[in-house]
């Protein structure tokens, strides 16, 4: 027993509050470099590749959701076979080396199509070589960020968690807080100071620093190796779920009677023969714990084949899940909408972006900082001034239910595609009457402030409805869980992302005829972006 102190007294001296800016630089120059190189994707894509604005939508709406179904695959693997450290390691290699292979595009002319103005010319297009070897960036991009992501914040808090010491909560406290700040500045940092780079200094320089951003995340990284805690890896969640639904397949013919005949498998062995039954609900999963026979289950207590045999436990947690399923599904419209980030790009870039009479302009790929604006404003207004004034004006503790706030999300999300298409039409009929139709790079006398509005919504929106969806599921799940919890959002993102590329796909090919491009129109002037916008805004209203 004294060696065992012993041990963990040493384990402890290796990491600690020591570790902290170790873990958090990693992450936010992680977060700089990978968001930095969103925003202005498709003006890359359009001008150096020539591809079409719905090509390059659909490329850039599979990448995002590449990355946001990632983090499941890394937490798995995380989890079950290499431990958080070599996963966050791996991620942030693989992260350097797509960053790395990006930026060789605009570094080597022999990697993209020769240059030439696609409103005026008939260009060549990207040989399959030089396609595959773009993809192959966004894919090594995707699986840092599936390295990286779903890792970072447990594994931080792996070695800040301290049982013995008395201010444990409050260096747990402390790093969660050092955490979401910087991982909200990097982000601002990548649409502001990036994509100002970028649009001033081209995508040689552009794309370089986000690689040098990349390097330093690394050796930040690896640089306190000595230092951090490593864990052992145990059974993923993941594995668990299958294995449910596999001992319920091969149960499915076994005939059970009553709940309070049933003897189940619980985790604690001393328990495996109370009448402590699952819950009614899913009951086709219940076959799954209940003890046909006496030899399934070892003296002590542990399933012999746990392909066939599986604990309560097990079988609530895959339960839990199939729960939040449907709601969680009436979440992915508003994700589609909030993922439409290439067109108003399109839309800024002919329009005035001044800021009053000065001379600074807003580069068009740094709007959806005032999406991230409005949802730190909202957290802060929404936990410091709006729930405590209510709280003292009707004298109780006031408390907006989760599913309340996800559904007052719905509708500004919906609200927000509204006025997308009613900013877009006005600013194409004011292309039309300047004549500059066949321009899409002349600037209309129209401010692209008219833009803010639409991001704020969509930014209160993700503040009400993504906020609280994420509440709602470390809620309902248990906390065995919890890294499920935070990961479902980023599954739904994944999957609104694939969907969007099937709506605009769709609307793309019915809208084009003989000779037109239809709505989704290269040239922004030609097209009809505010129908589209309004039939996103119409499947809102439906959902």
């Amino acid at each position: 027993m004294g060696e065992e102190v012993n041990k963990q007294t040493q384990a402890r001296k290796k990491d600690g509050l020591i570790t902290m800016p170790f873990i958090i630089a990693n992450e936010a120059f992680e977060k700089v470099a990978s968001y930095g190189l969103v925003p202005n994707m498709i003006l890359y894509l359009m001008n150096d590749y020539k591809f079409g604005v719905a090509k390059g939508t659909n490329i850039i709406f599979l990448w995002s959701a590449a990355t946001n179904f990632a983090p499941m695959l890394g937490a798995f693997l995380s989890d079950s076979y290499l431990g958080r450290f070599l996963t966050i390691g791996l991620g942030s290699l693989f992260s350097l080396l797509g960053m790395l292979l990006l930026w060789l595009t605009t570094m080597i002319p022999q990697l993209k199509p020769p240059h030439c103005n696609q409103l005026t010319e008939t260009c060549k297009p990207s040989t399959h070589s030089q396609f595959a070897f773009l993809i192959f960036a966004f894919i090594f991009i995707s699986m840092g960020s599936g390295g990286v992501r779903p890792c970072s914040l447990a594994f931080g808090a792996e070695q800040i968690d301290n049982k013995n010491n008395p201010n444990n909560e409050r260096a747990l406290e402390s790093f969660f807080g050092w955490y979401y700040a910087a991982s909200a500045l990097a982000v601002l940092v990548a649409f502001t100071a990036i994509v100002y780079i970028q649009d001033h200094a081209g995508w040689k320089v552009g794309f370089g620093v986000p690689v040098i951003l990349m390097l330093l995340s690394v050796i930040m990284f690896f640089v306190a190796s000595s230092l951090y805690l490593k864990t052992k890896v145990t059974q993923s969640i993941f594995t668990s779920f299958v294995q449910v639904l596999v001992a319920a397949y091969k149960n499915r013919k076994v005939v059970i009677g009553p709940p309070n005949q049933w003897h189940c498998l619980r985790k604690d062995s001393a328990a495996t023969t109370t009448s402590t039954v699952p819950t009614p609900r899913l009951k086709f999963l219940n076959k799954a714990c209940i003890i046909q026979n006496p030899k399934d289950v070892t003296p002590d207590g542990i399933a012999s084949n746990p392909w066939r045999l599986c604990t309560i436990e097990q079988v609530e947690e895959l339960k839990s899940l199939i729960r939040v399923l449907p709601l969680w599904s009436s979440g992915l419209m508003m994700s589609i909408n909030v993922s439409q980030s290439s067109f108003p790009v399109l839309q800024a870039k002919t329009m005035d972006r001044r800021l009053g009479s000065s001379n600074f302009q807003i580069p068009p790929a740094s709007f959806p900082f005032f999406t991230i604006g409005m949802i730190a404003i909202w957290v802060i207004l929404y936990d410091r001034v709006i729930i405590p004034c209510l709280s003292k004006t009707l004298r109780k503790q006031v408390h907006l239910g989760v599913k309340l706030r996800m559904g007052i999300g719905l509708v500004i999300s919906t609200l927000a595609m509204i006025i997308s298409g009613i900013v877009e039409h006005v600013r194409r009929k004011k292309a039309i009457e300047e004549h500059v139709v066949n321009d899409p790079e002349q600037v209309i006398n129209m401010s692209a402030l008219w833009l803010i509005p639409q991001y704020c919504l969509h930014g209160l929106a993700e503040a009400l409805s993504a906020i609280g969806q994420n509440e709602f599921y470390y809620s309902e799940f248990p906390k065995s869980m919890s890294s499920i919890a935070g990961s479902l959002f980023l599954v739904g993102m994944g999957v609104a992302n694939l969907l969007a590329s099937v709506i605009l796909s769709a609307v793309e090919k019915l809208t084009r005829g003989s000779g037109t491009e239809g709505w989704i129109a290269t040239n922004i002037n030609k097209g009809r972006y505010d129908y589209y916008y309004w039939v996103l805004a119409l499947m809102s209203i439906v959902n």
